[in-house]
């Protein structure tokens, strides 16, 4: 290894050359691209796969953060996946829930009990028999997957930053602010981060929504405006409502 600080006119010259240069971002899934291949994927072939991008979309998860998981990481409690990221970039560890959408934890339990009782390591990837340890290249390729199954254009492009780039794109679709995007992605420690609030962001990134719509027609007539109150000339109007059970 050369150690390059010692040539500054090498540092200035790479700093020129490099001035203007955008790396290029890694594709995004669409949601519809995500459900379409967990559903129309069979399972014989893709069923690791499966479950990488649902644990890698659903926690924003680094390649390495998928590499390293093991079964003592995740607890299954009955309606969701309690997921701990022991081992971060930021050295600090951190959560997300994985809910009961669709068939995802189906998909979990099925390829959790094709796990021998003889393996001695606890990493949760492994191959087909179960006894190789999957490294951080296959991890990594799985979006590459995915676009391949899906006949997607570029699928080069889809690498292995798709799932934290997808999972972040996912929760500004859903209307999420920018705070807690970041929070989703990088630690533990904050007040908010509570089990319920992650099943919320859980079903933001894969339904687009926190809670069931509840949806009630009222109908409103001249005479039930107060008086005082004009709606002429407005374009954007806000209602407070207060409902009493």
């Amino acid at each position: 290894n050369i150690d390059i600080s010692k040539f500054p006119k090498l540092i200035a010259f790479l700093k020129r050359t490099g001035d203007g240069y955008q790396a290029k971002k890694s594709k995004i899934l669409t949601k519809s691209e995500i459900d379409r291949f967990l559903s129309s994927a069979d399972d014989k072939e893709f069923l690791m796969i499966k479950v990488g991008l649902i644990l890698g979309i659903v926690g924003a998860c680094r390649t390495d953060e998928l590499v390293n998981l093991t079964v003592d990481d995740i607890e299954d409690v009955g309606s969701s996946l309690i997921v701990k990221i022991p081992n971060t970039k930021t050295k600090i560890p951190r959560i997300f829930v994985v809910t009961d959408v669709g068939n995802m934890l189906e998909l979990f339990r099925k390829y959790l009990s094709l796990r021998p009782p003889h393996v001695k390591h606890k990493r949760l990837f492994c191959t087909t028999k179960q006894e190789n340890l999957v490294g951080k290249n296959t991890m990594g390729k799985i979006p590459s997957v995915v676009a391949s199954y899906l006949k997607l254009p570029d699928v080069a492009c889809y690498t292995g930053h798709c799932l934290r780039r997808s999972s972040a794109t996912l929760l500004a679709d859903a209307g999420v602010d920018i705070t807690t995007i970041k929070r989703h992605a990088v630690a533990e420690g904050y007040v908010e981060n509570s089990i319920e609030n992650k099943i919320k962001i859980a079903n933001q990134v894969l339904v687009g929504t926190t809670t069931s719509a509840i949806t009630k027609t009222v109908n409103v007539s001249e005479s039930n405006i107060p008086s005082n109150i004009n709606f002429e000339n407005c374009t954007n109007v806000t209602f407070n409502l207060n409902v009493n059970k």
